[in-house]
């Protein structure tokens, strides 16, 4: 819904509460489906599992990649406050930081997802990569940082390598054959503190 400002201008009304609400658990529930099921699964089993109607899907996503988009954008979110949250919540900096790998390898199978959609010189990739790294990199380097200074990891290691390291090691989570999170397990594991 619009309004007119003072200058005659269009501006956006907030959503409602309820509205806002329904569109965080389509997005929680798109995220969780992207994971387990990959980006091409069925609208109506997104609309199912969110116990809303697939025109309230098209109401807030006019087509896949708008949804898929706005995935993407709430996941950058939810990894960028779980950080934080996570560190002040788990029984040591290192058990924070496994669990926020995680959550960023669960964001990575739904980035590898937006590759079909949006090619790398679209503008809305771009910003999208951007809002990545701006959000996503001072998390993790907190996270290190942290682990780093209780002596549980090496203090050598750089949060946009550790990153890219994932990234490429979730390149392909679309072999059944292939255990992206057993190699991220044995590379986390290579990160503890030798002198222990």
């Amino acid at each position: 819904m619009n309004a007119q400002n003072e200058a005659g201008k269009t501006t956006a009304l907030p959503k409602r509460t309820d509205a806002r609400r329904n569109e965080q658990t389509l997005l929680d529930t798109a995220a969780a489906l992207f994971v387990t099921s990959g980006v091409e699964v069925p609208v109506r089993d997104i609309a199912v599992k969110a116990g809303v109607g697939v025109g309230t899907i098209y109401r807030h996503f006019p087509t896949r990649a708008d949804l898929i988009i706005a995935v993407y954008r709430h996941q950058i979110d939810t990894c960028a406050e779980a950080g934080p949250v996570l560190l002040a919540s788990s029984v040591s900096p290192s058990a924070a930081l496994g669990q926020w790998i995680d959550l960023f390898v669960d964001f990575l199978t739904t980035k590898h997802g937006l590759a079909a959609v949006l090619r790398p010189d679209n503008a809305d990739f771009k910003a999208l990569h951007a809002a990545f790294l701006d959000r996503l990199v001072p998390v993790c380097a907190g996270l290190l940082t942290a682990a780093a200074e209780a002596g549980e990891i090496r203090p050598d290691i750089e949060a946009r390598e550790l990153m890219r390291g994932i990234g490429n090691l979730c390149i392909g989570t679309n072999d059944p054959q292939y255990n992206a999170r057993r190699l991220i397990k044995l590379l986390m594991a290579g990160l503890r503190h030798t002198s222990r």
